[in-house]
């Protein structure tokens, strides 16, 4: 299996890199920009493998996916590549409708012309076994919740901020050409991710961070947004799942079945670092932020046999315990004009 995993060097790609690598014998080349987010340092360790590859590109670039595609026969694409901050979608969204959107485009007609086998359009390489077109997306799609009920794979999209809505785009898109084309693909959509090598402009990191340094803590209106937590390996196990079981044209969920505000989260890392909860500041609510976010994982669960690992308590705990030995991984990143930036 030749894999061309996209956005490869973030939070969630960079594990997936490691997983992958760990565990099959696959050619794995992975495509990554390195915008602000994207760090080699996430990669450390990989480079003795003689089937990876690193390609410093942007998947909006046609004759380079191209390129890439035809050196390294590539027959699968797991795309993670994706401007991924609401708070930046809102201050600058065109960066977002083009990354995410287009780029995904590029990458679907890209497959399509090298799947091709014969003059029916209906004729693709990709109907042979395991091969597969994987779009990485989020629970943020399908908008946000009250006190009760999950999303499911069947709930309506309903994106409420330019990141969620670019990346509800870019599901519709690529859903199209399994229709259209035939291309196989599925869709995944996640719940938070935490975990290792994630970038301190989000909830968990950067209150770590801003705790280790007696900072603030900024919390958005009353703290009481709720989110589904899922810690970062178990997203790529099921990732994993997916790519090897999952039906063509289908859609999974991947969730951690850890529900908790956000202030909850805060008072957790303030407790197992042992700081001060004067150091929580609440800050003005951003603009158009769901209140809850919930996911029903029972489709791949019972269809595909995954399950997360990782409780809360236990996960929460070896995040901060990596955090804390790899005390210079943050400093490089976390400079001041990060500090003040909020997730969640």
């Amino acid at each position: 299996m030749n894999i061309l995993i996209t956005g490869g060097a973030g939070f969630i790609g960079s594990n997936f890199v490691k997983y992958i690598l760990n565990r099959y014998n696959y050619s794995v080349v992975n495509l990554d920009l390195l915008t602000y987010a994207g760090n080699l340092n996430n990669l450390k360790g990989v480079e003795h493998y003689d089937n990876y590859n690193f390609i410093h590109g942007d998947i909006c670039d046609r004759s380079l996916v191209e390129n890439i595609f035809k050196e390294y026969e590539i027959n699968v694409v797991i795309n993670f590549a994706a401007e991924s901050h609401v708070d930046r979608s809102i201050s600058s969204p065109e960066l977002f409708l083009k990354t995410n959107i287009l780029g995904t485009q590029v990458l679907l007609d890209v497959a399509k012309s090298n799947w091709r086998i014969g003059t029916d359009n209906n004729d693709f390489l990709g109907y042979k076994e395991g091969v597969k077109f994987v779009q990485v997306s989020t629970d943020e799609v399908y908008g946000t919740l009250g006190e009760k009920g999950y999303f499911t794979e069947e709930t309506p999209l309903a994106p409420n901020s330019p990141y969620s809505a670019s990346k509800a785009s870019a599901d519709l898109i690529v859903r199209s050409y399994y229709e259209t084309y035939g291309i196989p693909m599925n869709i995944t959509r996640c719940s938070n991710n935490y975990g290792p090598y994630q970038f301190p402009e989000k909830l968990i990191p950067l209150m770590i961070n801003n705790a280790l340094n007696n900072l603030p803590l900024p919390i958005y209106g009353d703290g009481k947004q709720i989110r589904d937590w899922l810690h970062v390996e178990d997203h790529c196990s099921g990732i994993d799942t997916v790519l090897h079981r999952g039906v063509n044209g289908n859609i999974y969920n991947i969730g951690g079945n850890n529900e908790k505000q956000n202030i909850e989260i805060v008072k957790i890392i303030l407790s197992i670092l042992g700081k001060d909860e004067s150091l929580i500041t609440y800050v003005k609510d951003r603009l158009g932020h769901d209140r809850r976010y919930a996911i029903d994982n029972r489709k791949i669960s019972q269809e595909l046999g995954w399950e997360p690992s990782y409780t809360f308590d236990i996960g929460i705990k070896k995040t901060i315990e990596w955090y804390l030995s790899n005390t210079s991984w943050l400093k490089e990143i976390a400079n001041g004009k990060y500090m003040k930036v909020i997730n969640n």
